[in-house]
């Protein structure tokens, strides 16, 4: 049998929730998709959809084997676009999105960068700190900070970053460098409203924990806390990024960096419902080649 085709007709039934949906949405009759997954299924030895006259849903095998064939499909399409797209210079408009402050930060300037080579392009940024639909909400790409839940899209991982507490070299001069995050919940610690009371998550053993802390400064925006923190109003817990300039300058330092946990990975998603416009496929190039390795310097001055 073509198991491309019958992956490609199982992927599809998945996306449109019916095999009728299916059928429309690949062009082929009903009673095709019907036999191409169940010759698929018979193949496999597995039964991957549940089935009733109403309404079909993924088994627990079935969901287990849809992200592996998403990530299948999409490195074939990747494939295909790399032998046809390299001789096409990008034009038209692309629509990318990430996080407000790592957006202005770094994915604008990156933007900035790419139309400056490829001056056929019209680019759009949004800058919103919630998760985006990309599909609902017309987006071409997304980049996206910690572990990802939807499964729906592509993810190429470009980079990592930290969660830090720092605080100014003056501040610890005063009030000595703290040894274990329990010495935190003597200091100031500068907030963020809206966000959890507690900081971490700090390991140790193998364990991680949080802790309450509290202090008499507290924003809602991230930009004025770490701007308190290098005027020595205590310490902060922070996204390595978020901090890096000053970090960089002298005028914050990282403690308690034996107790971080571990990393945040920076991924760069977008769906493969359809194959990738040219337009599309050399940002994803550009913007994994800009932040490939990403991690800013956030050691001690």
């Amino acid at each position: 049998m073509d198991k491309f085709r019958a992956m490609t007709t199982f992927v599809q039934i998945a996306d449109a929730g019916s095999l009728t949906a299916a059928a429309h949405a690949s062009g082929a009759s009903l009673p095709a998709v019907v036999r191409t997954l169940a010759a698929y299924e018979a193949d496999l030895g597995v039964r991957l959809f549940n089935r009733t006259t109403r309404r079909i849903s993924l088994t627990e095998e079935g969901r287990r084997y849809l992200e592996s064939c998403r990530q299948l499909l999409a490195a074939v399409n990747d494939a295909e676009a790399d032998l046809k797209n390299d001789a096409a210079e990008p034009t038209g408009l692309l629509t990318v999105t990430a996080p407000v402050l790592f957006g202005q930060m770094h994915v604008a300037p990156i933007v900035t960068r790419f139309v400056q080579r490829h001056t056929h392009m019209h680019c759009r940024v949004v800058l919103l700190d919630r998760v985006v639909n990309l599909l609902e909400e017309g987006i071409d790409l997304g980049i996206r900070i910690g572990v990802l839940e939807d499964s729906s899209l592509v993810a190429q991982r470009v980079g990592e970053i930290r969660r830090v507490v720092v605080a100014s070299p003056a501040f610890l001069r005063e009030h000595g460098q703290p040894s274990h995050p329990n010495d935190l919940l003597k200091a100031n610690c500068v907030r963020l409203m809206g966000q959890s009371p507690t900081w971490g998550p700090f390991r140790e053993g193998g364990k991680t924990f949080r802790l309450a802390v509290n202090g008499n400064l507290e924003f809602n925006h991230i930009a004025p806390a770490v701007q308190a923190c290098a005027a020595h109003a205590g310490f902060g817990q922070f996204l390595s990024y978020q901090v890096a300039p000053l970090l960089q300058a002298g005028a914050l330092q990282i403690v308690l960096d034996h107790f971080e946990d571990a990393p945040r990975p920076i991924h760069v998603v977008y769906p493969h419902a359809r194959l990738l416009p040219a337009r599309t496929r050399a940002f994803i190039d550009f913007i994994r080649q800009e932040l490939k390795g990403f991690e800013p310097r956030t050691s001690h001055p």
